[in-house]
C-alpha cells in the first residue's frame, strides 16, 4: 500500500491551524503500517525558512514540468526535504507567481492558486510516483484532486488507478468561487451543476472533494454526525448525509513524543504522574514570566488557540467581569479577529494582576501555558477535533469545554464521588453556562484537593497518541481500494 499526503499545511514547514499539526504527525504513524509514503505541498516562501530552522535536507528533483489541464500554464518546479526526525519525503510545488506571498494564505486569488497547485500535484504523481495506490487529500484547498480524476483524467491509465480519501479538518472553510474558476482550473463547464460543483450561484472546492472522493472523514465521530445537521453542515448537510455510508469520523491524536512533560525542553521543570510538584513550579516560572503575582495557591485558567467566535472567545470576553471578582489568574495567548484583540487587550488594562493578553503565536510560551496553567477553557461553537484538550490533559492541566465535535469525545464530566472524569463542561451555548462550569472547576480545586489530585492523573492517564487512530486510517485505505476494485 503506497500513499502520497497531499496538504496546503505540513507542520513544522508550513502550519497555520490543526491541519498543519495533523498532517505533519499522522504520517510517522503510518510509516511502518505501509509500503511507502509521501507528501506533496506547495513551496510557500515560510517552508524555506523552516527548512533552514530545522536543518533539513533540500534539493530539486523536477524542473519545467506543466500542469495537464489548468489554464494558468506557468511552469512548476518540485523539490525534495523531509519530514523532520523522520526519512518521509516531503515534495514542494514551486512557482514563484502563485506561492509569493509572506503568508500562507495571503495570496489575492487562491481559487487560482489552490487549483493550480491541485492539478500540478496529479500531474508530479504521474511524471514520479505512478505506483501510488492512494491519495489522501486534506480540506477545501486539495478537493478538487478527486474532482480532476474523475472527469480529466478519468481515461488516463495510471491516473484513473488512484483511489481518493478526503479528511474534513474543518466543514467552515470551503473554497468557495465564481463559477468562471471552471475555466481558470481547466474543468470541464458541466460540472456547474446542482449535483457537481454548483452551490447557490458559485462553486464550492470542498462540495467537490465530497462528491468525487472515494472515501470521506471527519476528525472525531461526533463531528462526522453533527456536518450531517443543518446546525453545524454549513449548507452541505444535505451532500453528506448522500455520501453518509462513505463517511467516517477518526479522532486525532497528538504525538507523545513531543508533547511530554517529562522530557519536553520548552519548559524549565519536567514532570510526572508522580511528581506535580514540579508543575507548580512551572506554574511560578509562568507567572513571573508574565508579570502575574507569583501564587502558587491562585488558579491559573488559560486559553490558547485563534481569538474568533469560532473558539468561544465571545462567551469568554462576556464573563471576564464576573471572573475577575474571583482569586484567580487568566492568560489567553492567540491572534484573530481585531475586535476581540482589543477587547481583551482593554481588559488587561482594567485589570493587570488578573489577567495575561497575549496576542501573538508563540509556541516556547504555549507549551510553557499548558504545563503551568491549572486549568484550560475551549467553549468552542463548534470544534471538529480540537488538539487543545489533549495537550493540557497530558500535561495535567484540566479542560473546561462545550461538549460538541471532538470535544465531547474526549473530554468526560468530572465527578468527585466516583473520582471519575477528566473535565468540566456544558452544552448550550451561553456564557452563563461556560459560567458554571468555571465555578463547578473552581469548587474542587478550592474545597477538595485530594479529589482535585484525582483529576489531575486522571486527566494525565488519557491516551490520545495517535497509534490507535493510524490503526483505522489503515481500515479507510483499505475501504477505498475495496471500493474502487468494486
Amino acid at each position: 500500500m503506497n500513499i502520497t499526503f497531499i496538504s496546503y499545511e505540513v507542520a513544522p514547514l508550513a502550519k497555520v491551524g490543526g491541519l498543519g499539526d495533523v498532517v505533519g504527525t499522522l504520517p510517522k504513524f503510518l510509516q511502518n503500517k505501509v509500503d511507502n509514503i509521501n507528501i506533496i505541498m506547495p513551496f510557500h516562501k515560510i517552508v524555506e525558512k523552516n527548512i533552514e530552522k530545522y536543518n533539513l535536507p533540500l534539493e530539486k528533483v523536477y524542473d519545467e514540468l506543466y500542469p495537464f489541464s489548468h489554464s494558468l500554464k506557468y511552469p512548476f518546479s518540485v523539490y525534495k526535504s523531509v519530514l523532520p526526525n523522520t526519512n518521509i519525503p516531503v515534495y514542494l510545488i514551486k512557482n514563484d507567481n502563485l506561492f509569493s506571498t509572506e503568508e500562507i494564505y495571503e495570496y489575492p486569488h487562491p481559487e487560482h492558486q489552490t487549483s493550480y497547485f491541485c492539478d500540478a500535484s496529479l500531474t508530479f504523481v504521474k511524471t514520479a510516483l505512478p505506483d501510488i495506490d492512494i491519495i489522501h487529500i486534506n480540506d477545501w484547498q486539495t478537493s478538487l484532486i478527486p474532482v480532476y480524476l474523475r472527469n480529466n483524467y478519468r481515461d488516463d491509465e495510471i491516473l484513473n488507478k488512484k483511489t481518493t480519501v478526503l479528511t474534513i479538518h474543518n466543514l467552515g472553510y470551503q473554497g468557495i468561487f465564481s463559477p468562471d474558476t471552471l475555466n481558470v482550473a481547466g474543468l470541464p463547464g458541466y460540472l456547474y451543476n446542482i449535483d457537481a460543483l454548483e452551490f447557490f450561484g458559485q462553486i464550492n472546492f470542498l462540495k467537490g472533494g465530497i462528491l468525487f472522493s472515494d472515501i470521506l472523514n471527519t476528525v472525531s465521530r461526533t463531528y462526522a454526525e453533527e456536518i450531517q445537521t443543518e446546525e453545524y453542515g454549513y449548507k452541505l448537510d444535505g451532500v453528506l448525509k448522500i455520501r453518509n455510508e462513505d463517511l467516517y469520523g477518526i479522532l486525532n491524536g497528538i504525538d507523545y513524543e513531543i508533547f511530554n512533560p517529562e522530557t519536553d525542553k520548552l519548559i524549565p521543570y519536567n514532570f510526572n504522574i508522580k511528581n506535580l510538584e514540579n508543575k507548580t513550579k512551572n506554574k511560578l516560572y509562568l507567572q513571573e514570566k508574565l508579570n502575574l503575582p507569583q501564587n502558587k495557591e491562585i488558579p491559573v485558567i488559560s486559553f490558547i488557540g485563534r481569538i474568533v467566535e469560532q473558539k468561544g472567545i465571545d462567551l469568554i470576553s462576556e464573563i471576564i467581569d464576573y471572573l475577575t471578582l474571583l482569586d484567580i489568574q487568566i492568560i489567553i495567548l492567540g491572534t484573530g479577529e481585531k475586535k476581540y484583540e482589543e477587547l481583551l487587550l482593554k481588559y488587561q488594562n482594567k485589570y493587570p494582576d488578573k489577567l495575561s493578553i497575549n496576542i501573538k503565536f508563540d509556541l516556547d510560551l504555549a507549551q510553557l501555558i499548558y504545563a503551568g496553567s491549572d486549568m484550560f477553557i475551549m467553549p468552542s461553537k463548534y470544534e471538529p477535533c480540537g488538539l487543545g484538550q489533549m495537550y493540557s490533559m497530558r500535561y495535567g492541566t484540566i479542560p473546561i469545554v462545550r461538549y460538541t465535535g471532538g470535544l465531547a469525545d474526549t473530554v468526560k464530566e468530572f465527578y468527585c464521588n466516583t473520582n471519575e472524569g477528566t473535565g468540566f463542561g456544558f452544552y448550550e451555548y451561553t456564557s452563563s453556562n461556560l459560567l458554571i462550569s468555571v465555578l463547578k472547576a473552581l469548587n474542587v480545586y478550592f474545597r477538595n484537593q485530594e479529589c482535585w489530585n484525582t483529576l489531575v492523573k486522571n486527566a494525565m492517564k488519557t491516551d490520545f497518541s495517535w497509534d490507535k487512530s493510524a490503526d483505522e486510517y489503515i481500515l479507510l485505505y483499505k475501504r477505498s481500494i475495496n471500493k474502487k476494485n468494486y
